[in-house]
């Protein structure tokens, strides 16, 4: 009896070993993903059930706004046509949507970590009145009333039965295959070509300035920072502590990969730079380093001798050199993962409604 129990153990084992093998693929010399798939193995029938919930406008409440009007697959699944969200009935919202991408190794979501598990996140932003405001449980309703969603729920639990975590599961098995690991900084890491002299001399640069809070290879260290941004005036926006309300966790914001930040702009929670030369513009110069002074103000010698009562040390770079920094950065591009046909709209599913 025993070794049956322990042959059927491991053919199960192999089965989802297998299964998770086919539709997530860890990169190399990456570290291990913080998501736990054993409580939500991956399947296709509820990878494609996520797609279409997530390209689907049925989970606003009035049928106008899906994830992707915010998070286009061909721009790392973010908006570049204005600086704050935009949501139901025109509404203007407060923060710029973050790139999705790399989603298994997060420990926690939203700019202000207000969300600590993959399988919540939809849920913010589906119940958010500037957003989708809807209520879960009418999502459910509407998709019972629907002709495709009965039979796409059967296929992937094995029953027609729609419920509120079935549907934010679902939305996390698609959000989970969203992986941009091939980009030419990863050719070059894997030896099979080589960063041009600017590259080289941006990448080294990256090292000695950037590497700490953006961290290899995922170019986030996953953690909330304040990076010396000036408060908004007008959206008051005060990060963590609107969920701490801690004063030490005053203006930090959850620290953003810059895989594919050619194409994520605008920067920043709340869109305020366009370019990628203000950032680094901010970096340099736009840091304050006690009131009333400026970073420009500091002589090289003055800058080496800040103290522990200033906020942020400065980068200093030469025209030159942020020129570099741009160039290793346009490397982190990932053109395969922009432009992948399985993460674009699902028609096959979504032209049958």
């Amino acid at each position: 009896m025993k070794s049956i129990l322990l042959f059927i153990s491991i053919c199960l084992f192999l089965a989802f070993s297998g299964n998770e093998k086919s539709y997530f693929q860890k990169p190399k010399s990456w570290p291990e993903p913080h998501y736990n798939f054993q409580k939500n193995p991956l399947s296709n029938a509820k990878i494609d059930l996520g797609r279409a919930l997530f390209y689907d406008p049925i989970l606003s409440r009035n049928e106008t706004i899906s994830c992707a009007s915010c998070h286009l697959s061909y721009t790392a699944f973010t908006h570049v046509d204005h600086s704050l969200s935009h949501g139901i009935d025109d509404k203007i919202g407060k923060r710029n949507s973050p790139a999705l991408m790399n989603l298994a190794w997060g420990k926690f979501f939203m700019w202000d970590g207000a969300i600590n598990h993959l399988d919540m996140q939809a849920l913010a932003p589906i119940t958010n009145h500037l957003e989708m405001d809807e209520k879960i449980e009418n999502v459910v309703q509407k998709l019972n009333k629907s002709v495709i969603y009965p039979n796409l729920f059967d296929k992937s639990f094995g029953d027609s039965t729609i419920t509120g975590e079935r549907i934010l599961k679902a939305i996390s098995q698609f959000l989970l295959t969203i992986v941009s690991s091939d980009s030419k900084y990863d050719s070059v890491m894997r030896k099979e070509v080589t960063f041009t002299q600017n590259e080289k001399a941006g990448y080294e640069l990256f090292k000695k300035n950037c590497n700490n809070c953006h961290t290899e290879p995922l170019f986030t260290n996953n953690k909330l920072e304040n990076n010396s941004l000036p408060l908004d005036t007008v959206l008051k926006d005060f990060g963590r502590m609107n969920i701490t309300h801690n004063r030490k966790d005053s203006l930090k914001f959850k620290v953003p990969s810059l895989r594919n930040i050619e194409f994520s702009f605008p920067y920043m929670h709340d869109g305020r730079f366009k370019k990628l030369k203000q950032v680094l513009n901010h970096y340099t110069s736009g840091i304050l380093i006690e009131p009333g002074t400026s970073p420009s103000d500091l002589t090289k010698d003055e800058h080496k001798e800040t103290n522990s009562k200033h906020r942020k040390k400065p980068i200093l770079l030469t025209a030159d050199e942020k020129a570099d920094l741009i160039a290793f950065l346009f490397t982190l591009t990932d053109k395969s993962f922009l432009y992948n046909p399985k993460y674009g709209f699902p028609s096959h599913i979504l032209s049958r409604k």
